[in-house]
């Protein structure tokens, strides 16, 4: 029998002389079965080119054997490193992952949600996004649900990122650390928690150092590469003074050195600039960037680990990742 598609556990069964309820318990290894046992199913498996039809079932078991993940900005080298982790981390299991983009915009964030909810998904995956915790746990009443590269309160034993208050003092430490005083700040949204965050690291090592925070070189951005840019023309058209910046992420660290270029100003030499996220692409801008390194592809790889693990009633937490300061030639020592 060559034709997979016509064949059945009671074929199966037949070739290898044993109970159909034996051949699925071999397949869905759900209980003991004597090694003999196994090994004759599994090479009846093999001669009739047996492969199960995951439609019928997920028919059977009420399951649809997917796995919903809610992405942002598709094409974005930090979040398609989380994707790369997901589907890394379900490679194996007997789900696969269906993706949306909630394009950083909260409107449609919901309605991609939604969609993918009714496809009966078994499990969903949120990574950054704007949903309130009041929000996640309606879904997360319904299906395991790990929200990931984002913190919310009320809802932080679901959530899988670094420290993002304790990733902004590093970096905003070491331009301390060089003598750097009078240090620029670009944030991002701030309606978003990481955003909140990361300034108030900013704030804290400031405070720390003794340096008073000067409200005229906090400027927020939107986390993408244009606000970089336009916070260096707000900083130098109201004539501040500053000898650093640093960038709430790497994106921002682009633009922020494309703006200081146009304006004739060399980094390292005149301006310090650091960013986070350590995007592949920092290590290779001109000068390579100093950054906070959110290690991407692990955080994809615990979101992935946790839903599955829930997925089988089994009672786990999210590690708590760890973000480490990749010190590179886009800063120097103030003199």
């Amino acid at each position: 029998m060559t034709n997979n598609d016509n064949v059945t556990i009671s074929d199966i069964a037949r070739e290898a002389d044993v109970s159909a309820s034996t051949v699925s318990r071999v397949l869905r290894g759900t209980a003991k079965v004597t090694k003999a046992k196994r090994e004759a199913v599994l090479s009846a498996v093999a001669d009739l080119n047996y492969q199960p039809n995951v439609f019928a079932r997920g028919l059977a078991s009420g399951q649809s054997m997917t796995i919903g993940v809610l992405t942002q900005n598709f094409g974005s080298p930090f979040y398609d490193a989380i994707l790369r982790g997901v589907v890394q981390g379900l490679y194996g299991s007997d789900y696969f992952p269906i993706f949306a983009d909630g394009q950083w915009q909260p409107e449609i964030e919901q309605k991609a949600l939604l969609a993918m909810m009714r496809r009966r998904i078994d499990g969903l995956i949120v990574i950054g996004g704007f949903l309130s915790a009041e929000e996640l746990n309606l879904f997360a009443e319904q299906i395991p649900l790990i929200v990931a590269a984002r913190d919310v309160c009320e809802f932080e034993e679901n959530c899988v990122g670094i420290d993002n208050v304790h990733g902004s003092y590093l970096a905003t430490k070491h331009l301390i650390d060089l003598g750097h005083r009078n240090i620029a700040f670009v944030g991002g949204r701030m309606d978003h928690q990481d955003a909140r965050d990361r300034q108030e690291g900013y704030l804290k090592a400031l405070e720390e150092a003794g340096i008073e925070a000067r409200q005229e070189l906090i400027i927020e951005g939107t986390f993408r590469r244009q606000s970089g840019v336009l916070a260096v023309e707000m900083l130098l058209s109201n004539r501040n003074s500053f000898s650093a910046i640093f960038a709430a992420n790497d994106q921002m660290a682009y633009g922020v050195r494309l703006g200081l270029y146009r304006r004739g100003l060399r980094v390292p030499e005149d301006v310090s600039l650091v960013g986070f996220d350590d995007e592949p692409a920092a290590a290779f801008m001109i000068p390579p960037l100093t950054t906070v390194r959110q290690p991407a592809v692990e955080m994809g790889l615990e979101a992935a680990r946790i839903v599955l693990a829930r997925l089988r009633d089994e009672s786990v937490s999210p590690a708590q990742l760890t973000a480490e300061l990749v010190i590179r030639e886009s800063t120097t020592v103030h003199r």
